[in-house]
């Protein structure tokens, strides 16, 4: 008699849950309106200013020099632009509050890596779009204005605000775990930056440099930056940023859905 037939053992992959969870998101994130309205009003403010920085420099003659010009732009990309991030992230979890329970109890998808999938599919998307926008609005000022602008310090540049959304996305999904009205988050949320924002403006120069990022962008632009000021910048973001994502990791571990 024949023994049994031996079986392939099966391999275990204990991530899978957080893939899938983090293409979803993406997927969700691309098709959401508040995203595209981002993107879309984004655009349609750099083409609009740099037409009308172009049309004055050709017709009256006016110098206008490239690194002006893009930190403008990123400065209004912060300023202007972060309300809809805030409404992109803080609603991410608090909104499938109906489905939640059945997507994170009822599967093999733990509560730690539904969170982590979500942080980092907003951090994907939106970091990545900005990035993207920002390149091409670069290379589309160095060769319409007056060039003063150094790649190099470019890139240093987009690093620079890119730390700045990485903050604000990882608030936004932080709240978003913490209140079950996204309403309520997007309001918590929108309070704490534009607050903490306006407190940093308000602080004097000699406070650490990365305190006053936004100020200085034109002379990162023209490469006039240093490596360990930009080095602190990025530990200080990525630090604060893992700072709100553990608290709301933490507290949605504990939380009922």
């Amino acid at each position: 008699m024949d023994g049994p037939a031996a079986t392939k053992p099966v391999k275990i992959k204990p991530w899978l849950p957080y893939w899938a969870v983090f293409r979803e998101d993406m997927r969700q994130t691309v098709r959401s309106w508040v995203y595209r309205t981002w993107v879309f009003v984004s655009v349609l403010t750099a083409i609009g200013y740099m037409h009308y920085r172009v049309a004055e420099f050709r017709g009256a003659g006016i110098v206008k020099h490239a690194s002006d010009l893009l930190s403008d732009l990123l400065r209004w990309c912060v300023l202007g632009s972060v309300t809809l991030i805030i409404v992109l992230t803080a609603g991410c979890i608090s909104a499938e509050r109906g489905t939640l329970a059945d997507s994170v109890l009822s599967r093999g998808i733990s509560r730690y890596q539904y969170f982590l999938g979500k942080w980092h599919a907003r951090l994907v998307i939106v970091l990545g779009t900005f990035l993207a926008m920002g390149l091409v609005v670069v290379v589309a000022s160095v060769f319409l204005l007056h060039g003063d602008v150094q790649w190099i310090g470019s890139f240093f540049a987009l690093l620079a605000v890119a730390c700045i959304l990485a903050i604000v996305i990882s608030c936004g999904v932080s709240m978003s775990a913490v209140f079950s009205n996204s309403l309520l988050g997007i309001a918590v949320v929108w309070i704490l930056v534009y607050g903490a924002g306006f407190v940093l403006w308000l602080l004097p120069l000699h406070y650490p440099p990365q305190f006053h990022v936004l100020s200085s962008l034109p002379y990162i632009l023209r490469g006039e930056y240093h490596f360990a000021v930009l080095g602190r910048l990025v530990v200080w973001s990525a630090t604060v940023s893992c700072v709100l994502a553990i608290f709301g990791l933490a507290y949605f571990s504990r939380r009922d859905v």
